[in-house]
């Protein structure tokens, strides 16, 4: 339970003060030994800890699920999680949902309000599609409304030209490409919305794991390109859901 769920429980009479000044006692984290869970991380910066699962044994995962829900948490996102990882889980929290392109595993006990601003995910290829999953699961857990495009890359432009409806309606775009990483200065030169570039690993040999469309996003042609990390979908994702809570807040001000 974080604090502002004490003081709303205090302000319905759910909760006297003496046991709420006990649960304030109570610290913002536990330590597992091979984690420190955060509790309170959506008071810093407004969304609740993400479980990294790669690196972390299944039994660890399932441990911090266990954590975090009798801490309070409702709604929960695992990234990077394998198949064992989910039936690990799954084990203990039967309730949960695996996206296995994504490789996100995701809880929702909670309803979320979506949000009136939109994001657009697009890819180049299919072979990103991964990449662009993971962005676009993450987007949607985290309260958007989010669009799809794939297969779209510079390789048959017109298939992109088709969709430009899509590419208007969006308020910020994520595209993930790998090869050249051509796909994000188009659609930079495209829009008026800010446009998230993920490179992907996706490439021949001189791609270097994505080196090279990491360094031809970060030498965008095109304004109003960002470009996150290689093959780092979550990252896009939570950056633009980051653009869109500040846009709907001051639009609301």
């Amino acid at each position: 339970m974080n604090i502002n769920d004490i003081l709303e429980r205090v302000r319905r009479r759910e909760l006297d003060t003496a046991s709420a000044a006990e649960l304030l006692r109570t610290p913002a984290y536990d330590d597992l030994g091979y984690a420190m869970v955060d509790h309170q991380r959506s008071l810093r910066t407004g969304e609740s800890e993400v479980i990294y699962c790669a690196g972390k044994t299944p039994g660890q995962i399932a441990g911090i699920f266990q954590n975090m829900i009798s801490r309070g948490a409702k709604n929960i996102l695992a990234t990077r999680a394998d198949a064992e990882a989910y039936r690990s889980v799954a084990e203990h929290v039967p309730d949960i949902q695996y996206h296995a392109s994504a490789r996100i595993i995701t809880l929702r006990r909670a309803p979320q309000t979506v949000r009136e601003h939109g994001i657009l995910v697009a890819c180049a290829g299919t072979s990103d599609l991964p990449v662009a999953d993971e962005a676009a699961v993450t987007a949607e857990f985290l309260g958007n409304r989010v669009e799809r495009i794939s297969d779209v890359g510079v390789a048959g432009l017109h298939r992109l030209l088709s969709k430009l409806d899509g590419v208007r309606r969006a308020d910020v775009i994520i595209v993930a490409a790998g090869m050249e990483g051509a796909l994000a200065s188009v659609v930079g030169g495209l829009t008026d919305k800010p446009v998230i570039a993920v490179p992907t690993s996706v490439g021949y040999g001189a791609s270097f794991g994505g080196l090279a469309a990491l360094l031809a996003m970060l030498n965008c042609c095109a304004s109003g390109v960002g470009v996150v990390n290689i093959d780092n979908g979550f990252g896009a994702a939570f950056l633009a859901n980051s653009i869109v809570r500040l846009a709907e807040k001051y639009a609301k001000s």
